[in-house]
C-alpha cells in the first residue's frame, strides 16, 4: 500500500488512462506495526478510489481475499485489492477460486432494525474490521453488513440499510478522509437520504510504530472502541 503512493502517477498515467486491466495487490494495507509511519498503509483507499476506471475492493479475511483477486483478474479495467500484513482470521480456505458478485456487498448479522426507535444501528464494515465490528454489534444489537467494495460502493444496500436504521457507522483500517465512509456519506447525498452517519477509521494523523492489536486499540478500531463510540453517537442523539 506505501509503496503504491511512491508509483501513484504510473497508476494514473500507465494504467488508469488507459483503461488496462491491471491488477494491484496491495499488501500491507492498514496499520503495520513495527515498520512505521513510513510503512502504515492508511491512504490507499482515499487515494485510488478517487481515479477514474479504478476498482477498490476490501476483503475481510483470507478466503475472501482469494474471491476479491479472482473477482479483480476477470474486469477488464484496472482494480486494487488490499490486504494486511500479517496472518489471516483464520477463515477456512475454499479450494475454489469462484469471484465474489461484482459490486455487492452482504449482511452478515441482522436484528438492527428490530432495536427500539433511536437505537437502531446498521455497521457498514469495509476489510479485516468486520470481525471487531461483529463482536460489537452482539453488544449493540447491530446489524453488520460486509460492503467488500469500496469501488463500486454498493449504493443499493446502503440506502435499504439507511431505510431500516436511524444510525449508519462506517469502519475501515484506512483514514477516515476520503476513504469508504466519504463514499457512503456521498451516496447517501447522491441518494437525497439525510441519515445520521459515524465514520470510524485512521484518525488524521501519522500513527507510529507498535503492537498492531494496541495500535487498533489506541484508534478506537477495536472491538470495545467501536461499541464506545456508537453508544456515545447514541447517547448524544438521544440528548439531543
Amino acid at each position: 500500500s506505501t509503496f503504491l503512493q511512491r508509483g501513484y502517477d504510473q497508476l494514473v498515467h500507465d494504467v488508469a488512462i488507459q483503461n488496462l486491466p491491471v491488477v494491484f495487490a496491495l499488501d500491507r494495507a492498514g496499520i503495520v506495526g513495527a515498520d512505521g509511519a513510513t510503512h502504515m498503509g492508511a491512504f490507499d483507499i482515499a487515494f485510488v478510489r478517487c481515479i477514474p476506471n479504478m476498482g477498490m475492493l476490501t476483503p475481510a479475511d483470507e478466503a475472501e481475499c482469494r474471491q476479491a483477486l479472482s473477482a479483480a483478474y476477470a474486469q477488464n479495467h484496472p482494480v486494487a485489492v488490499r490486504y494486511p500484513r500479517g496472518a489471516g482470521a483464520g477463515v477456512p480456505v475454499p479450494a475454489d477460486l469462484h469471484p465474489m458478485p461484482w459490486g455487492k456487498g452482504e449482511v452478515r448479522r441482522g436484528g438492527g432494525s428490530a432495536q427500539p426507535a433511536g437505537q437502531r444501528v446498521a455497521i457498514l464494515a469495509f476489510g479485516t474490521l468486520l470481525y471487531p465490528a461483529l463482536q460489537a454489534a452482539e453488544a449493540l444489537g447491530a446489524t453488520v453488513a460486509n460492503m467488500r467494495f469500496v469501488k463500486p460502493l454498493d449504493a443499493d444496500l446502503v440506502k435499504q440499510l439507511a431505510a431500516e436504521h436511524d444510525l449508519i457507522v462506517t469502519v475501515e483500517e484506512g483514514c477516515v478522509m476520503g476513504g469508504a465512509g466519504s463514499a457512503v456519506a456521498e451516496a447517501l447525498a447522491a441518494a437525497g437520504i439525510a441519515k445520521p452517519l459515524l465514520v470510524l477509521g485512521l484518525p488524521d494523523q501519522f500513527v507510529e510504530h507498535g503492537d498492531p492489536a494496541k495500535l487498533l486499540g489506541l484508534c478506537g478500531l477495536d472491538a470495545a472502541g467501536i461499541e464506545q463510540a456508537i453508544r456515545t453517537r447514541l447517547a448524544a442523539t438521544a440528548v439531543a
